[in-house]
């Protein structure tokens, strides 16, 4: 067993740190290749009009490790494509400090690193910690680091993943590990999202634009990621690749959509 571990926040972000220290008590090896700067909120990304750099590098521990200065699932790609003699049988990516739930997972570098993983062929986990948005000073990353491996552990041990390169999104409310509630199997829950664009003049007078607002929230459902962690509750949302919403599709078969034989 071959276990590769990336992020989206850099390499010497502290939540890989701390996912990598607990997966290295799986019976794996365990390689660490990720960006070598922040790509938080890059989405799914495939770099393809400029090279790509690899290099060694080492964590805050003194352990080795790889970055590259691609994005998350550039690193996933270079790694399951060969850029070190490494043969993958899962990816862990993670442990970003706030969650990826509902519709967070199209934007979020830590999800479509698992993402990428399923397309190489790989089984994929994504890890997120449901820390306070805007959170300054140190954040404890340890109960969702351990909540974490006993769950793919256990997934091992069940040989869950078997042949299949499926996603499993992972998101761990921000409270110690004796405090969890235990483990829900969810859907993707309904985010709220209050952007708001921001038009501003550089010095020369061109306009520029941010886009702001407040954190985003969602909708308490049960049974749903968001609905899970408010209640204490670590979520578990698998996911899938197929984008199709086959219900629509099987309304559309017997529309006259007047375009003739076209």
């Amino acid at each position: 067993m071959h276990i590769l571990v990336t992020n989206d926040d850099g390499v010497t972000a502290p939540g890989l740190l701390a996912l990598v220290q607990e997966i290295r008590k799986l019976d794996a090896e365990v390689t660490v290749l990720a960006p070598d700067h922040n790509w938080s909120a890059s989405g799914h990304v495939k770099t393809m009009h400029r090279p790509m750099r690899v290099s060694e590098t080492v964590l805050a521990d003194g352990s080795q490790a790889w970055k590259s200065d691609g994005a998350p699932s550039d690193c996933v790609a270079l790694a399951l494509m060969g850029v070190l003699p490494v043969k993958y049988d899962l990816v862990v990516s993670g442990i970003n400090p706030n969650a990826n739930i509902g519709h967070d997972v199209t934007y979020s570098g830590t999800v479509t690193a698992a993402m990428e993983a399923a397309i190489g062929g790989v089984p994929g986990v994504a890890v997120s910690l449901d820390a306070p948005e805007h959170h300054v000073g140190f954040l404890d990353f340890s109960a969702a680091a351990s909540i974490a491996r006993r769950i793919i552990a256990r997934l091992l041990e069940i040989d869950y993943f078997g042949e299949k390169a499926s996603v499993l999104n992972i998101n761990v409310p921000y409270m110690p590990e004796d405090e969890f509630k235990g483990i829900l199997i969810t859907r993707q829950g309904l985010r709220i999202y209050r952007d708001e664009l921001v038009k501003r003049l550089d010095p020369r007078g061109r306009p520029y634009y941010w886009i702001g607002g407040e954190a985003p929230t969602g909708m308490h459902e049960d049974g749903t990621d968001f609905g899970a962690l408010k209640d204490g509750y670590v979520s578990i949302t698998p996911l899938t690749l197929d984008l199709t919403d086959h219900q629509a599709a099987e309304a559309m078969q017997g529309l006259d959509l007047g375009l003739g034989g076209v």
